[in-house]
């Protein structure tokens, strides 16, 4: 591959990986918005998920499914366009410009390398949301992000910005690179075992895997991901608890949260409330590969056609 088309290729990825994260985002936001909705003042109880989309619909129209819907969008499609980007750099480059098979630990590799380069440059908003918008406040409400900055400032100092700052990135970096490692072995097999089935060589994978395809790969990787991380997320969550009246925080680092969770919840209590994750990430996981896949097939005979 000349220099040209490697920069090409690599920019394929990146526009691909845009493109699936503003997907991705636009097809999700209501549940998402359903599933977080912090206006607690004044909004009627949901029976259930369909119920509450009637209501929010009926009640503030079809802005009030997608309230928020900007930021996270433009975050969703930097962040995985950046993500694509250094991972196809990065398998581009262990695979000394695709002349070498990649190892499950080369793409474990690749993919954690990806991760680490978009959680640098993502540092800021990520202190930002594992902090700030995910503060606990005393009274059950949750405060608008500037109330709830000048709350933790005053009442536990800067450090609390950085309060479970580590385990967010180990969790960020190790969680992709584990579904990508998963994602591309899965891939390689599946598309083996139709070769064989079909008992001869079809070419490249775009003429052997479909929409279907992804979406069951993409579901795939996330559910090992998530089994293999979700330990990790449940010490953020919980190192990254609000202290008590009394200004004591209950955990004072990942250690202790994981000695108190083991004492008192056993192994089950690292996997608490793993089920809701998982129903909400699957679908997401699935679209944005599917769209991934698709956007850049699209691009790659584009490439070839010129």
């Amino acid at each position: 591959m000349s220099a040209l088309d490697r920069r090409k290729w690599e920019w394929e990825n990146a526009t691909a990986g845009a493109i699936a994260g503003f997907a991705t985002v636009a097809a999700m936001h209501p549940l998402d918005v359903v599933l977080n909705d912090g206006r607690l003042a004044n909004l009627p109880t949901y029976k259930n998920t369909a119920h509450a989309i009637f209501t929010i619909t009926r009640l503030e129209g079809l802005r009030g499914l997608y309230a928020g819907f900007y930021p996270a969008v433009l975050g969703s499609t930097v962040s995985w366009g950046l993500y694509f980007f250094f991972y196809g750099r990065a398998k581009q480059r262990y695979s000394k410009n695709g002349t070498q098979k990649l190892s499950p630990g080369l793409h474990l590799a690749s993919a954690a390398e990806a991760g680490a380069l978009v959680s640098t440059c993502a540092y800021n908003d990520l202190i930002w949301k594992n902090t700030i918008c995910s503060a606990q406040i005393p009274t059950g409400l949750v405060a608008p992000t500037t109330d709830a900055l000048r709350t933790i400032l005053k009442e536990e100092g800067w450090s609390a910005l950085y309060r479970g700052i580590a385990p967010s990135l180990f969790l960020q970096v190790s969680h992709g690179a584990v579904q990508f490692m998963v994602y591309e072995e899965l891939r390689k097999f599946v598309v083996e075992f139709k070769c064989k089935e079909s008992n001869k060589n079809l070419g490249s994978d775009a003429k052997l895997l479909d929409s279907v395809d992804y979406a069951v790969l993409g579901a795939s990787s996330k559910l090992a991901a998530i089994l293999m991380t979700y330990p990790f997320q449940v010490i953020r969550a919980r190192l990254q608890q609000r202290p008590n009246r009394d200004g004591i925080p209950r955990y004072m680092d990942s250690w202790h949260v994981v000695k108190e969770t083991a004492r008192f919840e056993g192994f089950r209590g690292f996997y608490k409330g793993i089920t809701p994750s998982i129903l909400k990430n699957l679908p997401v996981a699935s679209i944005t590969f599917v769209v991934y896949e698709n956007v850049l097939n699209l691009l790659r005979l584009k490439r070839r056609n010129d």
